[in-house]
């Protein structure tokens, strides 16, 4: 068996771009054991020989999920993301949501035109303000992070909002012209 050495360049690579495996102990392969090629700590390189494993070479899920340092619900996830991604759907996925769940573009939209059209409105208000609108729920540090997610998108070089940036879908921005220029640029 051998003992790779933490520090070297590749672990310090595989860390850099997220797949390091966090439990290389677990993988009891007898190929991860007895073959330099084989790395237990490549994610990516463990998650496809278990699922070659299986398909290929016909061992039961359990086995070789077992054999990997992974679960059963594991290797049937992994099978789907790589069926429909390939190597790709084998990188780590991203923790956290997606996007703001409650904060849709038409919600975007109203809050921004509110704003425009009242602007001795306080932000603080708008949550009530969406609530009333729309029976939902929003927190203000999420209206405030997309309103300057918002900002940011509207901005644009070399003026600040003079020619408001083409878009294919989303809030309508437009309504950030002729408001206070960026706090970025001056």
């Amino acid at each position: 068996m051998r003992t790779p050495n933490k520090s070297d360049l590749k672990c310090g690579n595989l860390r850099k771009s997220a797949t390091l495996n966090p439990h290389p102990e677990q993988v009891n392969d007898a190929l991860f054991q007895s073959h330099l090629f084989f790395d237990p700590r490549d994610l990516v390189q463990v998650k496809y020989e278990m699922l070659r494993r299986v398909i290929v070479d016909g061992q039961p899920v359990g086995t070789a999920a077992a054999a990997f340092g992974f679960s059963r619900v594991s290797w049937y996830q992994l099978r789907q993301r790589f069926a429909g991604q390939g190597l790709f759907g084998l990188l780590p996925q991203s923790k956290g949501p997606r996007q703001a769940s409650k904060l849709s573009d038409e919600i975007l939209t109203f809050i921004l035109q509110t704003m425009r059209a009242e602007p001795e409105l306080r932000t603080g208000e708008m949550p009530v303000r969406v609530a009333q609108q729309f029976g939902v729920s929003v927190q203000l540090r999420s209206i405030e992070r997309a309103l300057a997610r918002s900002r940011k998108k509207a901005c644009s070089l070399p003026a600040c909002r003079t020619h408001p940036p083409r878009q294919q879908s989303g809030p309508d921005l437009s309504v950030w012209n002729g408001m206070k220029p960026c706090a970025t640029r001056r």
